[in-house]
């Protein structure tokens, strides 16, 4: 789960973690505020799931009322398009108001899990202000690591050594160390899985602040922190995603053209490879996860509300669940939802014989594939006869 900047940087406070003052703002009057609390000059930014804001127009500087006025008043409202947003932007329904702060210098740091490993690192470069993949492509000797002890955390000297690598006076090389430290301790506590300060900057009499924060959470683990949960925003989300995870449904938006519905991650990624392999692009990954008839007809509705799907592939092993009572739930949300795109169904494992017998039985126009290969041949090929018919019309 994300949250929004202003959201990360309460949270980091409570930490003791140094953030610039400010506050959130929906209005300009709110915005006006807010800087008549923390005083002139301030930074007004766009407070929406992605970044590249700056370049977008989503940040401003304003020295007095008049120019917060009308950074507020632009910004707010404004469909704000980065290269992570959709391609018809992002709504800026808030912005964050805060002191403006002159960096001497911008660091990065940050933390996610090193699945290699199977434990934490911390990353830290001289290189701030810059997106770090970038970094690591042109410059990957700026790029340092610290690995995190399970059973020890992270350690004040290894937040000290980052520090003189980067060469930092011994100053902030204590500040830094410091701070990674009780950044490291936010992580584990929240269950996070990205905690990224870019730019952490040094200010001009010598403070280390969170300029920026990025705050991303274990999904699984929120049922841990319901104060959390309720930080999600989702008109920041995609709609189907958000769909999808109301009915337990593990779905996630492509481009593509075939829409999938599958049980268990590697076969969904599997059934994504293949249509490829046929020729096709993939609407969506969706794993149904225990498949049981209501979820396979919560994911037939979550896939057809995607206009751009223009052929269905189900492909189910049955494991645990059985053949007949998926192709029960295929059948029946077939049915309610009037499905009038091509559906093909591959069926494996535990009754599967009995399930690929329904199906045909059933007198609906449904193609029961013998393996994968013909599944997602006949799903590529029905798509792409459809999608030719779209364009044929417009």
């Amino acid at each position: 789960m994300k949250i929004h900047e202003y959201q990360a940087k309460a949270l980091l406070r409570d930490f003791g973690v140094p953030v610039p003052r400010g506050a959130v703002a929906e209005t300009v009057s709110d915005a006006l505020h807010v800087a008549s609390e923390i005083g002139y000059p301030v930074v007004v930014k766009a407070q929406i799931h992605a970044g590249g804001r700056g370049k977008g127009g989503g940040i401003k500087l304003a020295r007095d009322a008049k120019e917060l006025q009308g950074a507020a008043g632009s910004i707010l409202g404004m469909r704000l398009r980065t290269p992570q947003t959709r391609p018809e932007g992002q709504l800026v329904q808030r912005v964050l108001v805060e002191e403006a702060t002159t960096p001497a210098q911008e660091l990065y740091l940050g933390i996610t899990l090193d699945r290699s490993l199977g434990r934490l690192v911390v990353i830290a470069s001289a290189a701030g202000g810059m997106e770090i993949e970038e970094v690591a492509a042109t410059s990957p000797e700026k790029i340092l690591r610290a690995v995190v002890d399970p059973s020890l955390g992270f350690l004040p000297f290894q937040g000290r050594d980052l520090g003189f690598r980067m060469g930092l006076p011994w100053e902030q090389v204590r500040q830094f160390a410091e701070f990674a430290v009780r950044l490291v301790h936010f992580f584990q506590e929240n269950d996070c899985s990205l905690a990224e300060i870019n730019p952490l900057v040094v200010t001009t009499d010598g403070r280390l602040l969170a300029l920026d924060a990025k705050v991303n959470f274990d999904d699984n683990a929120l049922f841990r922190h319901p104060e959390i949960r309720a930080l999600r925003d989702v008109s920041e989300e995609d709609p189907l995603e958000v769909q999808a995870s109301e009915s337990g449904v593990a779905y996630v938006k492509l481009n593509g053209f075939v829409g999938c519905m599958v049980n268990g991650a590697g076969l969904a990624m599997a059934t994504m490879d293949v249509i490829k392999l046929m020729g096709g692009e993939p609407a969506n990954f969706l794993d149904v996860g225990a498949a049981s008839a209501e979820r396979v007809a919560s994911a037939f509705r979550v896939i057809l509300s995607d206009p751009d799907v223009k052929s269905i592939l189900v492909n189910i092993f049955g494991g645990i669940a059985r053949g007949d009572i998926i192709a029960t739930g295929i059948i029946s949300a077939v049915r309610e939802v009037g499905l009038k795109l091509p559906l093909v169904v591959r069926l494996d494992g535990t009754r599967a014989e009995e399930g690929k017998r329904m199906l045909l039985e059933s007198g609906l126009p449904i193609y029961v594939a013998s393996d994968l290969l013909d599944a997602a041949r006949a799903a590529v090929a029905a798509g792409k006869q459809a999608l030719g018919a779209t364009r044929g019309e417009r």
